[in-house]
C-alpha cells in the first residue's frame, strides 16, 4: 500500500418517507449503481471541509443550494481499503425544504425518489448500502455521528462522541 487516499462525500436528501437517489452514469469511480442524491471527490481547497464539498456537489449535480435543504448534517464517515487505496466517505443527510423543487434533474445520471421500504433492494456502492441500512434502523432516530470500517463482510459502526 502506497498511502493513496480517496476522499469523497455524499448527501442523501429525504422528503417525508422518501429518499432521493441518483443512478450514477459515466462516473470515474462509481458507475451504474444507485448513490446518494449528489456527491463526489473533494477539491483541494475542501480537504478539511466535507460540508463545503457536499454543498458544491449538490449545486453542481442537482442545482440545489443550501437554502433548498434543511437539517443538513454529516452523519457517517466510512473507511474501506480497495484497489490500492483507502477510501474515506463522508455521508450527509438533509431534508428537502418545502420551497425547493421536488423533482431535481441531475447532470450525473437519473435522480429518483424511493420509499424507504424500496432501498434495500437497490444496488449501491459497498459502504453506502450498509450506511443506508444502519440509518434506517438506528441512525434516523438520533443526531449521532457514526464511524464505520469495512471489513469485507460488513461495515462495523460505532458512535463518534465528541470529548
Amino acid at each position: 500500500m502506497e498511502g493513496k487516499l480517496r476522499n469523497m462525500t455524499s448527501v442523501y436528501i429525504t422528503k417525508a418517507d422518501k429518499m432521493l437517489l441518483l443512478f450514477r452514469q459515466g462516473g470515474r469511480v462509481v458507475n451504474d449503481v444507485w448513490t446518494g442524491s449528489a456527491g463526489g471527490h473533494f477539491e483541494e481547497c475542501e480537504l478539511n471541509d466535507a460540508r463545503a464539498c457536499v454543498l458544491r456537489e449538490m449545486e453542481e449535480e442537482l442545482g440545489l443550494k443550501e437554502s433548498d435543504v434543511k437539517n443538513l448534517a454529516m452523519r457517517y464517515i466510512t473507511l474501506r481499503r480497495t484497489k490500492g487505496e483507502v477510501r474515506q466517505n463522508y455521508y450527509f443527510f438533509a431534508e428537502l425544504s418545502d420551497e425547493a423543487d421536488a423533482h431535481p434533474v441531475s447532470n450525473e445520471g437519473i435522480a429518483r425518489w424511493f420509499s424507504y421500504s424500496e432501498l434495500s433492494a437497490l444496488e449501491m456502492p459497498y459502504t453506502a448500502k450498509f450506511v443506508i441500512a444502519h440509518y434506517l434502523k438506528e441512525g434516523c432516530m438520533t443526531d449521532e455521528i457514526y464511524g464505520g470500517v469495512a471489513d469485507g463482510e460488513t461495515v462495523v459502526f460505532t458512535k463518534l462522541p465528541e470529548f
